[in-house]
């Protein structure tokens, strides 16, 4: 016993309520005394105060039924002296539509049509009548009554596949039925004759058989006469294979006397026909502007409500007035065929031409590429082309159709025809055989001929357009499945279908050409706002472009915008410009009455599975621009494959937009609205944790010594973690990610965790050496301040001597030399003396660069001394290269070769810090200094093609500008500048991001 509305199931509460309403739907719109209720509701002594118990339950249904906005499909309540009185319209209840189908059934010719509605009218039930009420004597007695009707409509459905052939569907709805009633001795009869056709004659004995021995155990009986009658004709071999008489006298009950319907035989009502009238859509498609180009359909005729008409009664929630054989097709497909020609016909009147298109778009801006790619689509195939334009809500597919299909129009002289599917208009979709229905009234279709089945409707639509040159526009559509039934599939018609899902399957299945259309870009989006602002002279530039910033470029956005602008004349441009700014209002000064972002974004993400709608949430609430199944399985707490398949469907849907293979963004007009749904609190922290698992596997990848680990902090969350092959895999990963981890750093800093902070800085330093730019300064600096916080020596050696590899890298090299100095003593409290002789050496090269040799060979020197203490591998490194320096200082040039060349060769196979380019762009500033300029070439020339093939721009601009200087003396001012030109283009190549 269940009420849904438009907004879902009402809840009615205890099961007295639900008794009383069960009692007052029974009698429908008659007035039920109190006493008739008492006694319905108690079985029992009522108690001493049940008058009020009934008036309490009473006023509270009342309530119900008004805020569930009932009360506009005509329900009422109502209290009549000592009585209440139900008023509705009867199709709103599923026991009236159920009988009007039975009887509906009884007056078909067909068998086929017949067993379509008798399918539907059983579909309707849900399980035991009433359910849910209490048990009552007249409660009881109703319940049986309504499960007797079941029964008796289901013999019937059987006794129909008979007449169809359709002897198996019969044996498969009769024996489960057979189960639950097994003395029902007709149901038993009409089973044994379904399987004595299927030539199954011995299992229709055994069931005989086995029913005999029930009733003589349990009911001490015989069969009856329908039993009986039933055996001898499986022994004969010649069973009846006419109407059995038990059922076609159900069906003469069944179908004659005063019907409450009033339409065609073959078109059940859905809506009042008093209601009809203001109910339907302003033109047969659903276009506000469609002239009809046939007689309207009769008052009785099937039509949805622009929102979804309540389910009184026992329907499930949310399935609320399904069309007549919409379940049936699901049911008997494959059975039931449409008319042949020539028998029975249906007559099309005139030969007027269908113009059902809506106006066309106002202020339709540019989109000149998009008009190209849906006119290559239309096109593109000779068996009847369809287009299908898809993009998120509010970004102008349905203005791009209309806009193009006015322009092509004349291309198509016998008709246009539009329908809104109302995929994603916030009620229940329009159903394929109310669509069909239409077109095939506005082709002249006279209403009586419109075939009931949408298989018929469909085959009678293809054949009427068959040699028709039409355009047909499918709008806002839902599902593939919703469009498939109404493509005409002949080389004739042009079929434009726009959807806010991707619709793959229309693509896979009919060859559709997708046409994706996206939000406008900044130049576009400024000129669709000032047009939808039609204000006279020039506005603010600057303000425009914020202010289409600010909308995501969405047209929808976009005009709402200026329509808020347009209603406050004492208002500028950069006035809207500053409130839009406003992150927290900005969805809600984007609504226009019954419009707006929010609006459209809630019909998309009303129809997103619940783990879909967690994803998205998730995602809105992270603090990356982008993210990959890796970062949205972390931030939404699921498995990597889940949210792949999370992450397609959200861009399927427009939700989200793939920028490229595998990477996922937001538009900031989505993450706004997606941040008001039901996600993580701690989104940020699953993220940080996602990073530094990513970050710390990244390294071991890089660094198989291990001596730049640095432990994950203590409760950092578990997750899935990419596998990095090798070094090269993992380097690929720091380069694509350079603007995430930026954000990491500052999103890591923001959740006020100075362990978390410090640590995440610390294993950026791959990114730091091969992509350095002062971007990193900034949050290097704020992780340096959490390690100091956190008293940690390891975090302030490692963040200094990480500001220090920038600082040099980048070429400042007397700011590096204070942070690299500073690093060395919490280094080694901290234990980590072989970072402390990297950072020797980098302070030897920054005061090479400050000319000062003397103070860059005591680097070196005690760089050699703590390498050979630790036992590190870089130690024989460091004693060459230290020894070529100290021989170029003494004027041995053999032995600096020597000894550079002795360095090289020792550079570790693992090293990961470009030892190699290093040295020598430090040998050839040395030869550079010395005076062997063309030594200094040779050698800063090698320098160049190491960082080339190692991929380190900012060093191989370092050699650049050092070859610039040696070329100046050697070649003239002119080559050293063309060096130095070169150098810098590649360094301003190099990102520059800053947070």
């Amino acid at each position: 016993m269940t009420v849904a509305g438009g907004s879902g199931t009402v809840p009615l509460g205890p099961a007295k309520r639900r008794s009383l309403l069960a009692a007052l739907l029974l009698r429908a719109g008659t007035p039920v005394s109190v006493d008739a209720l008492t006694d319905t509701l108690w079985d029992d002594e009522p108690p001493m105060h049940a008058r009020t118990v009934i008036q309490g339950h009473v006023s509270r249904l009342r309530a119900l039924l008004l805020e569930a906005g009932l009360d506009a499909y005509g329900v009422e309540l109502a209290t009549q002296g000592g009585a209440y009185a139900l008023q509705f319209p009867e199709t709103l209840l599923d026991v009236s539509r159920f009988e009007d189908l039975v009887k509906l059934a009884g007056q078909q010719r067909d068998p086929a049509d017949a067993a379509l509605m008798l399918q539907e009218a059983l579909a309707l039930w849900n399980g035991p009548a009433l359910t849910g009420t209490v048990p009552t004597g007249p409660m009881l007695a109703a319940a049986r009554g309504l499960e007797e009707s079941r029964l008796v409509t289901v013999e019937q459905l059987a006794e129909t596949y008979g007449r169809l052939g359709a002897h198996g569907q019969a044996v498969a709805l009769l024996r489960t039925e057979s189960v639950q009633h097994p003395f029902r001795e007709a149901l038993v009869a009409a089973l044994m004759r379904a399987l004595q056709r299927c030539g199954r004659q011995s299992e229709a004995l055994e069931c005989f058989h086995r029913t005999r021995e029930r009733l003589a155990e349990e009911m001490g009986v015989d069969p009856g006469k329908t039993l009986r009658r039933a055996y001898a004709e499986i022994l004969d071999g010649e069973p009846d294979t006419g109407s059995h008489p038990t059922l076609a006298a159900a069906m003469r009950a069944s179908g004659g006397g005063a019907s409450r319907q009033k339409s065609s035989p073959s078109h059940p009502p859905v809506r009042p026909a008093a209601r009809r009238e203001q109910e339907q859509p302003a033109n047969p498609a659903g276009s506000a502007t469609a002239e009809p180009a046939a007689e309207p359909a009769p008052a009785a005729a099937p039509a949805p409500a622009p929102t979804p008409a309540p389910a009184v009664g026992r329907r499930s929630a949310g399935r609320v007035g399904p069309p007549l054989l919409e379940r049936s097709r699901e049911l008997g497909e494959g059975w039931a065929q449409p008319t042949p020609p020539g028998a029975g016909e249906p007559s099309v009147q005139g030969k007027g031409v269908p113009r059902l298109l809506p106006r066309a778009p106002r202020s339709f801006v540019s989109r000149e590429e998009q008009l190209a790619v849906l006119e290559a689509a239309v096109e593109s195939s000779p068996e009847g082309s369809i287009a299908l334009i898809t993009g998120p809500a509010g970004v102008g597919k349905t203005a791009l159709a209309l806009h193009w299909a006015h322009r092509a129009a004349e291309r198509h002289p016998q008709g246009t025809l539009f329908a809104d599917l109302r995929g994603f208009s916030g009620g229940e979709a329009a159903q394929p055989s109310y669509v069909l229905r239409e077109f095939l009234l506005a082709l002249g279709v006279q209403p009586q001929d419109v075939p009931g089945g949408i298989e018929a409707a469909a085959a009678l639509y293809r054949s009427l357009v068959a040699e028709r040159h039409l355009l047909v526009v499918l709008d806002n559509a839902r599902d593939s499945a919703q469009v498939r039934p109404l493509l005409p599939g002949t080389p004739h018609v042009t079929t434009v279908v726009t959807s806010r899902n991707r619709l793959d399957g229309l693509i896979a299945s009919d060859l559709a050409r997708p046409v994706p259309l996206g939000v406008l870009g900044e130049r576009d989006a400024a000129e669709l706002f000032v047009r939808a602002l039609g204000r006279t002279g020039g506005a603010d530039a600057a303000a425009v472009r914020q202010v289409a910033r600010l909308c995501d470029g969405l047209p929808l956005a976009l005009r709402i915008a200026a329509a808020r602008l347009s209603g406050r004349p004492q208002w500028s441009v950069a006035d809207l410009a500053a409130e839009l700014a406003d992150g927290q209002r900005r969805l809600a000064l984007l609504s226009a009455e019954d419009t707006g972002v929010a609006a459209a974004l809630r019909t998309s993400v009303d129809r997103l599975p619940d783990g879909d709608a967690w994803l998205l949430a998730s995602l809105a609430r992270a603090f990356t621009r982008d993210v990959d199944a890796y970062a949205a399985a972390a931030v939404a707490g699921t498995d990597v494959p889940g949210a792949h398949e999370g992450l397609d469907r959200l861009a399927a849907a427009h939700l989200i937009q793939e920028e490229s293979p595998g990477r996922y963004v937001l538009h900031d007009l989505v993450r706004l609205y997606a941040r008001s749904l039901d996600g993580p609190a701690d989104a940020d922290l699953r993220l940080v944790d996602h990073w530094l698992r990513s970050l710390d596997a990244a390294v071991h990848a890089i660094d198989t010594t291990g001596y730049r680990d640095c432990a994950l902090p203590a409760g950092c969350l578990p997750g899935p973690v990419r596998a990095f092959a090798d070094r090269d895999t993992a380097r690929g990963w720091f380069a694509a990610e350079q603007d995430g981890l930026l954000a990491a750093s500052a999103a890591a800093a923001g959740l006020g965790d100075d362990d978390r902070a410090w640590r995440l800085a610390v294993l950026i330093w791959p990114t730091v050496l091969w992509r350095p730019h002062l971007g990193w300064r900034a949050p290097l600096e704020r992780a340096l301040e959490a390690a100091g916080r956190a008293g940690s020596d390891e975090g302030v050696g490692r963040l200094h001597s990480t500001l220090g590899v920038l600082l040099v890298e980048t070429g400042h090299h007397e700011a590096a030399l204070g942070h690299l100095e500073r690093s060395l003593d919490p280094l080694h409290r901290a234990g980590l003396p072989e970072i402390a002789a990297q950072v020797l050496v980098l302070i030897g090269i920054a005061r090479i660069h400050l000319d000062d040799p003397e103070g860059a060979l005591r680097a070196q020197e005690e760089a050699v001394r703590t390498a050979r203490a630790s036992g590190h591998s870089t130690a024989a490194l460091l004693e060459h290269h230290h020894a070529a320096q100290l021989a170029l200082a003494g004027g041995d040039q053999a032995a600096a070769a020597e000894h550079a060349a002795r360095a090289l060769a020792s550079v570790p196979p693992d090293e990961t810090a470009g030892w190699r380019p290093l040295i020598w762009e430090s040998y050839g500033i040395a030869l550079h200094r010395a005076g062997l300029h063309h030594e200094a070439r040779a050698a800063l020339l090698t320098a160049l093609t190491v960082t080339e093939e190692e991929d380190l721009p900012a060093r191989t601009a370092g050699a650049l500008t050092q070859l610039g200087e040696v070329a100046s003396v050697l070649d003239g001012p002119e080559r050293g500048a063309d060096y130095r030109r070169r150098a810098e283009e590649l360094r301003r190549s190099i990102p520059d991001s800053s947070m």
